[in-house]
């Protein structure tokens, strides 16, 4: 008996551990890298609007792609700012995917008054996925930027963007850096610091240790031939930006992330919603990682191996936070061993306080960092030390549920849903403005 207990009070401590470190171990590894890629890659930049040209460099022309679906309350607003981006030849292709609502009559009308914009419609609702594929065959140009529907881009946005291709013929796919509209709720302003501290930074650090987990749906510029080379975007996939990402960078290619490509996007203000979001992300994830797995047995693909054990490591984590505070619940009523409730993985003591101070520099970092183009952030400062408990504990429940649901669910067409995008709030020059 003596020795069961030994082995359990090991367990049980390594389990705390392992719940402890884990996050703490890969929030300092986040903000090294956040930072090294700064000083290497963004500080020259920060304050110029558009990169200057080398010897022999000409911009080339561009092909903005819109998959809309129900966006009849957003689509002039965001065709709008498309077609006032400032750059020197680009046109811009909106694709109707089956919209239920007055989405198309939208695009047809705007399309009459702007020579620049096409209007592409499927009959009946394919998905994203194939919605992309639609336009990119119909692009004209080489270079393709992909937004939401509800996705207002910034002027300059496409210049920063195009340098990575005009510059590196290497790169396939450019993410760039999307703000967060509405911040009238808490939902809306913890996302706001979230979008920062947390994937902001994460796309920062990663690029800085060589690969990208994934672009960003909301905004991505690719180049046509590397997507065509590897079967465009996989309408079977939840998350078709990051399977198109792993797509790209297993073939070679080299994915990166430009901070100056701004782009300013709704998000939910709901928990429903932000659940239901939140839940397809991370079934997103466990598809690509059992499509991937074998990436860790090909001597080839040894760039992506950090990725995947990260990935691997960061599902294991939250399971063993789930056992840990079942484990926990039930010894408060049923005593195992050396457990004791002043034990609890939950309960504040010294290790959480260490964490939560962990999670305010990483805050503090990332508001330095993405303060250059988001002149609002410190006033969503004081909202972040909610982060923990909104979505900490979602995204830790949702990766739990994903694990199962995609093991077990059917395989089928990755179609639209129409999302909870919050309150809509004013456009994004006067946000930024404030």
């Amino acid at each position: 008996m003596a020795t069961l207990y030994i082995w359990w009070h090991f367990i049980w401590h390594a389990m705390l551990g392992y719940v402890f470190y884990y996050p703490l171990f890969m929030s300092t590894l986040w903000m090294i890298g956040a930072i090294f890629f700064y000083f290497k890659n963004e500080k020259r930049y920060v304050d110029d609007e558009i990169p200057e040209l080398r010897e022999g460099e000409s911009w080339a022309g561009v092909s903005i792609l819109i998959p809309c679906y129900n966006e009849g309350q957003n689509a002039i607003e965001t065709i709008t700012y498309a077609l006032d981006v400032i750059y020197p030849e680009f046109e811009v292709i909106a694709i109707n995917d089956g919209s239920k609502d007055d989405t198309l009559e939208i695009l047809v009308a705007l399309a009459k008054d702007n020579p620049r914009l096409k209007v592409v419609n499927l009959a009946q609702n394919q998905g994203k996925a194939l919605a992309l594929q639609a336009g990119s065959l119909l692009a004209k140009y080489e270079y393709l930027v992909c937004i939401d529907g509800d996705a207002l881009i910034d002027p300059y946005c496409v210049y920063w963007m195009a340098k990575h291709f005009v510059r590196y013929p290497q790169v396939a796919a450019v993410t760039g850096n999307p703000r967060i509209r509405n911040r009238t709720s808490l939902l809306g302003k913890i996302q706001v610091g979230e979008f920062s501290s947390i994937v902001g930074m994460i796309k920062r650090a990663q690029r800085s240790f060589g690969r990208l987990f994934t672009v960003s749906g909301v905004i991505t510029g690719f180049r046509k031939s590397a997507v065509h080379e590897v079967g465009y975007w996989s309408p079977d996939m939840l998350t078709e930006d990051i399977d198109i990402t792993w797509k790209l960078q297993r073939n070679g290619w080299d994915v990166r992330f430009e901070p100056k490509s701004l782009v300013w996007i709704l998000m939910p203000e709901t928990i429903k919603g932000l659940w239901n979001q939140r839940l397809r992300w991370a079934k997103g994830g466990v598809q690509v990682m059992f499509k991937n797995f074998k990436v860790l047995f090909l001597h080839k693909q040894t760039h992506l191996w950090g990725l995947m054990i990260e990935l691997l490591l960061s599902m294991i984590w939250a399971y063993t936070m789930v056992l840990v505070i079942l484990v926990w619940i039930l010894a408060l009523f049923f005593p195992i061993g050396y457990l004791t409730p002043s034990e609890s993985p939950i309960l504040p003591d010294q290790g959480s306080v260490i964490l939560i101070g962990a999670c305010l520099v990483q805050f503090g970092v990332s508001k330095w960092l993405d303060g250059h183009y988001d002149e609002g952030l410190g006033k969503n400062y004081f909202w972040m030390i909610w982060y923990p408990f909104a979505y900490w504990f979602l995204n830790l429940f949702t990766a739990v549920v994903a694990l199962p649901k995609v093991l077990f669910g059917k395989k089928a067409r990755a179609r639209w849903v129409s999302p909870d995008r919050g309150v809509h709030q004013q456009s994004a020059s006067s946000k930024k403005a404030k």
